[in-house]
């Protein structure tokens, strides 16, 4: 990969580790802020589900806005909403309101629905044999936010004591207007009519295929397995002994597990192929669970965290790369809103209910409610797997110009 395409991917990644940097922020504290604002304990995960249903929601929009108008447009506009959420947030916790709480994190929410689409920028201007580095390079930019995210999370969340909190949100809004700056040289032209005219077959046509339906299964059901263990982690750590500070330990080892292998991930999918690699995804989220099943001391906390970061970037870049084989130039903006959308819808649901569940049945019950979506993924990788040996290749879409 040379010149300008090397130029935007390290440019995205920079921004996924800006972007994931302010998630982590919200990963660890939401559920703390949220359980100090919110009338009742059901709710406490209400506000950092917001965010996965704004998300959800914003997608399909997202996508469309930026086959119009660009990627940097969007990107542009999605970091702006979420450093206006940010503000929106610091303002509410100084005033112990939950409503606007809310409306921070759901607005948080516009940023991570377009952050979502750094990794297919990248895929789409790469050649055929790379797209599944680029997706891995630019993930690894999380790496940058293993490091920074739960550091500025710790250092700023007593920056406005007593008011607990508050400092870590204004962050988020300062973490957002870096990435506009960065984005001031992400070089990817406005697309080409064919792209905006929405074209090729249709999207029934295309979610029929067995690649398509591994690479949504892995996509969605790993980023809900992810979610739904992650949400109720910090609250979970808290209600074993363990203090807010080690909470956000636990999230920084879990951000290591979903990106450090981001350096990797790409090859080892061009050595072993993307079936084996999504399996073995699945097989160490299981694993993740098995060590929460067996004990709450802390580094069993850091260890399943951990191997729940892992699992997740095995079957996510898997799910990703196998995705960019599915759709021609003229459908990737309809497909990628699809993928997207699904996504995130799921994910809001188990978002949503990954803090009842803790709160009605405890920690156990949360980490036995993931075996059969982990269940289900691994059946229809290994569905793909056969089938594809006695078919065809997929064919790839021609290479993007954007």
């Amino acid at each position: 990969m040379h010149g300008r395409a090397r130029r935007n991917v390290l440019i995205l990644a920079l921004c996924q580790g800006l972007y994931l940097s302010a998630a982590s922020v919200q990963a660890a504290l939401s559920g703390l802020v949220g359980a100090s604002l919110a009338p009742t304990a059901l709710l406490a995960t209400v506000p950092y589900s917001l965010i996965t249903l704004t998300t959800a929601s914003t997608t399909i929009p997202a996508s469309l806005l930026m086959a119009r108008f660009g990627r940097r447009a969007g990107f542009v506009a999605g970091a702006l909403l979420g450093g206006t959420g940010g503000a929106i947030s610091t303002f509410a916790i100084f005033h112990q309101s939950f409503v606007g709480f809310c409306l921070g994190n759901a607005m948080m929410g516009c940023f991570q629905a377009v952050a979502q689409y750094y990794r297919f920028a990248a895929a789409d201007a790469a050649e055929p044999a790379l797209r599944s580095r680029a997706v891995a390079w630019v993930l690894a930019g999380g790496v940058t936010a293993a490091v920074l995210g739960p550091s500025v999370a710790d250092v700023s969340k007593d920056l406005f004591a007593p008011v607990s909190f508050a400092g870590a949100y204004l962050a988020i809004s300062v973490l957002a207007g870096l990435s506009i700056l960065l984005l001031a040289f992400l070089a990817i032209p406005v697309p080409a009519a064919s792209e905006m005219r929405f074209g090729g077959r249709p999207l029934g046509e295309i979610a029929r295929q067995p690649a398509f339906i591994a690479a949504l299964a892995n996509g969605v059901l790993g980023y809900a397995t992810m979610t739904f263990v992650m949400t109720a982690t910090p609250l979970a750590a808290v209600s074993c002994g363990h203090d807010s500070g080690d909470a956000i330990g636990i999230i920084r080892w879990h951000l290591v597990g979903m990106f450090a292998p981001s350096f990797v991930t790409g090859s080892l999918i061009a050595r072993w192929g993307v079936a084996r690699i999504m399996l073995a995804g699945a097989g160490l989220l299981l694993v993740c669970v098995l060590v929460s099943l067996s004990g709450t001391a802390l580094w069993q906390f850091w260890l399943a965290l951990t191997l729940l970061g892992v699992g997740w970037n095995f079957m996510y870049v898997g799910g990703t790369s196998l995705l960019t084989t599915t759709y021609r130039l003229e459908e990737r903006a309809k497909v990628q809103a699809t993928n997207e959308f699904l996504t995130f819808g799921v994910v809001a649901f188990a978002s949503f209910s990954s803090g009842g569940v803790f709160g009605l049945a405890g920690w156990q019950a949360v980490n036995y409610a993931v075996l059969p979506l982990l269940l289900t993924a691994a059946s229809a990788t290994l569905w793909y797997a056969t089938v594809s040996r006695s078919a065809p290749a997929p064919a790839t879409h021609p290479r993007s110009t954007s």
